[in-house]
């Protein structure tokens, strides 16, 4: 089959992308199948490994910070999130993995126009990315489906200072991969974590800080796989510890009851149903000091990296990780046929 995988893109979380596609890249060619991987902001002539084959590429690695988007507009500045020829790249393919994380790639706006254009791709359709990628709309959503989440408040750019209460969470509405991301213990530090957060997006949630214990569910069709706890060797789990090796200790199964197991594993596919998700999703939660279970938000496209959860998660299920990748296509092929 010649799979597409599609990553990169203008965002924050750019570097992120292409390391899980350049992972899939070769996990699909290693398997059989002829794979191409793909930039999806850069012009195709301008790429690599931008031509279907058995090889699969170069693993790309992810740097300590985040790709500057301005040098990314710098350096293509015709305005276009598409590059030159990848449309017709993925009109030439069986099917396009989307491999890509934050922005534009997440957002459903890239769903939109390979839907307009009749291409196959993996993952959930426009209407669901848009609203996992949205934090306030994913939490209303969730919310009416009888998941819990921590109370929170919407600040837009140019908004008087929010009257909030602490400790506080303050992250964009629109990012993932904890980028933008500031943990707040007084008014005092309000105000920079406010414009950290608005480097990033135009819309920032507020919301109360739960203490207890992180925890990391996936969805791989209707099936929710090993809960994953994650403990940050820092303060917090930021986008280094997500990111860098040997920041981050991550246990799957979680250390978690039966009964707390089954339940979070139930909230997560309440979740999954709520947004509309498609072929797989990932959603985090915090398990508080007060035994409850508080929904942080879904991931529509999660990181298929070394260290990403999702596929330490189906590793625990007994899928390993080129068995992942197919299980995936599979899931898209299928409910293309519908």
């Amino acid at each position: 089959m010649k799979i597409l995988v599609l990553c990169g893109g203008l965002s924050p979380e750019h570097d992120v992308s292409m390391k899980s596609g350049s992972l899939i890249a070769a996990a699909l060619a290693q398997r059989g199948h002829s794979a191409a991987l793909c930039d999806i902001f850069r012009p195709v002539a301008s790429q690599k490994y931008a031509a279907f084959g058995k090889g699969g590429g170069e693993i790309f690695d992810i740097p300590k910070e985040p790709t500057s988007l301005s040098s990314m507009r710098a350096e293509y500045s015709d305005g276009r999130q598409i590059g030159h020829g990848v449309l017709e790249l993925a009109l030439s393919a069986d099917l396009c993995f989307l491999a890509l994380h934050g922005g534009f790639g997440e957002d459903g706006h890239v769903q939109a126009v390979l839907e307009s254009y009749g291409i196959k791709f993996t993952g959930s359709k426009m209407a669901a990315c848009h609203a996992s990628m949205d934090k306030n709309i994913s939490k209303l959503l969730c919310r009416r489906a009888g998941v819990r989440v921590p109370e929170g408040i919407l600040v837009f750019r140019g908004e008087k200072m929010p009257d909030v209460s602490f400790p506080a969470v303050v992250k964009p509405c629109g990012c993932g991969s904890s980028v933008g991301v500031s943990f707040v213990y007084g008014k005092e530090q309000l105000e920079s974590a406010l414009c950290a957060a608005f480097e990033y997006d135009d819309g920032v949630i507020v919301e109360d800080m739960i203490d207890g214990r992180e925890f990391s569910v996936s969805v791989l069709g209707d099936t929710a796989l090993p809960s994953v706890e994650i403990i940050p060797r820092g303060e917090s789990y930021d986008f280094v510890s997500k990111y860098q090796a040997g920041m981050t200790d991550e246990i799957c199964p979680g250390r978690l009851t039966k009964e707390e197991e089954a339940r979070v594993g139930a909230l997560a596919l309440a979740a999954h149903r709520a947004l509309g998700m498609d072929d797989f999703s990932r959603s985090d939660f915090i398990l508080g000091n007060d035994g409850k279970f508080y929904y942080l938000e879904t991931n529509a496209l999660p990181g298929m990296t070394k260290t990403s959860l999702l596929p330490l998660a189906a590793k625990t299920a007994g899928i390993e990780y080129g068995e992942l990748c197919e299980k995936i296509c599979a899931l898209a092929l299928e409910r293309n046929k519908k």
